[in-house]
């Protein structure tokens, strides 16, 4: 065809591509749909979690590659635990130095209480010899007013009395010294029963320490992205991966105010996935937003106010997911039919759903 033709018939060329483009459009978005429902298009978007180091260090191992499929309890991150476990001895040894020590503080009571025994026989004993050294002082004293003893006799038996009260006393303080020595045994088998607890409750942090170096999957999901690798060395908190969770998955549509004030929460959805248009993924409405999302700058006719548009959230049934959970991608662009009315029948497109 010669250019010049081209040139006349390029703006009826342009106006058919439009009104074909146009027509698909409409039959993509929702052909033949019955009053009671409400379509609009969407892509399939999960939570995201980060998986990040407790504590600073480095990297030791990243297990799980961008795009893994991975499951609950699987370890994703092995940060380096050198210095943790070396430290975890240190108190492991303290801990037998301890225990030890609690081992030779009761043996120092055991030997204080035995002293302390010893002293109190000695005090018994050095009580009796001050009860007879008296009562032969005042026979002598009583002899001595009668002349029956001499002078030198009952000096003799004053000096024995002195020195057997003198020994009483003495008996006494080794008595208050071997008590002293018990309380003081105990004190230190108290101190060497806290330094084991302290030693335990070391032993403890480091042990959890050394267990939140190793970074499992709280969920099952698909790693979306790597934001550190190994060898690097992060701060408390730095994210290491990014985790999709698949065992929440949803797609956000955004209705008009017309449609978005007949939607209730728990109302069924069918999800249709450009990628498999055959299938029709069962859904409820999770979430309807309260607020507008688009508005215009001024809103004062009922046509502008309609022009306001609302966040709709529907979820995928989480014992659905757990079937096709493997094959479930975020991202994917499709369209979401919301059925606005509870007695409204699906169209036959829409009836048959995977389960």
């Amino acid at each position: 065809m010669p250019k010049s033709n081209l040139k006349r018939f390029a703006p009826l060329i342009l106006l058919v591509a439009v009104i074909a483009a146009y027509l698909g459009w409409t039959q993509l978005q929702a052909p033949d749909l019955p009053d009671g429902f409400a379509a609009a298009n969407g892509r399939i978007e999960a939570t995201e979690i980060d998986i990040a180091a407790l504590t600073g260090g480095r990297i030791a191992e990243i297990t799980a590659s961008e795009g893994d499929f991975v499951r609950q309890g699987d370890v994703l991150v092995q940060m380096d635990v050198v210095q943790l476990n070396a430290q975890r001895r240190q108190a492991e040894a303290q801990l037998r130095r301890a225990e030890i020590g609690v081992q030779t503080a009761t043996a120092l009571v055991a030997q204080a209480e035995a002293q302390q025994r010893a002293a109190a026989a000695s005090v018994d004993q050095a009580q009796a010899m001050a009860d007879a050294a008296a009562q032969r002082y005042a026979r002598s004293a009583q002899l001595r007013d009668s002349n029956t003893v001499s002078q030198q006799v009952l000096d003799d038996d004053l000096a024995r009395d002195r020195q057997a009260k003198a020994g009483v006393a003495s008996a006494e303080a080794q008595k208050a010294a071997a008590e002293a020595g018990i309380s003081s045994a105990k004190a230190q088998v108290v101190d060497a029963e806290a330094a084991i607890e302290a030693a335990k409750a070391s032993i403890d942090v480091i042990s959890s320490a050394i267990d939140d170096a190793t970074l499992t999957s709280p969920r099952d999901g698909r790693i979306q992205y790597l934001i550190a690798q190994e060898g690097e060395i992060v701060g408390s908190g730095g994210r290491i991966l990014s985790l999709v969770d698949l065992g929440d998955v949803y797609m956000t549509v955004f209705l008009p105010t017309s449609q978005a004030g007949r939607v209730q929460a728990g109302a069924e959805v069918r999800l249709v996935m450009d990628a498999a248009p055959d299938l029709v993924i069962p859904a409820t409405v999770s979430y309807v937003a309260d607020v507008a999302q688009f508005t215009p700058k001024t809103v004062e006719t009922a046509d502008e106010r309609e022009k306001l548009m609302f966040r709709v959230r529907a979820r995928i049934e989480p014992e659905l997911l757990t079937r096709y959970l493997e094959h479930v991608k975020t991202g994917l662009p499709g369209m979401a039919y919301i059925r606005l009315d509870p007695e409204a029948e699906w169209p036959d497109a829409l009836a048959d759903v995977v389960t």
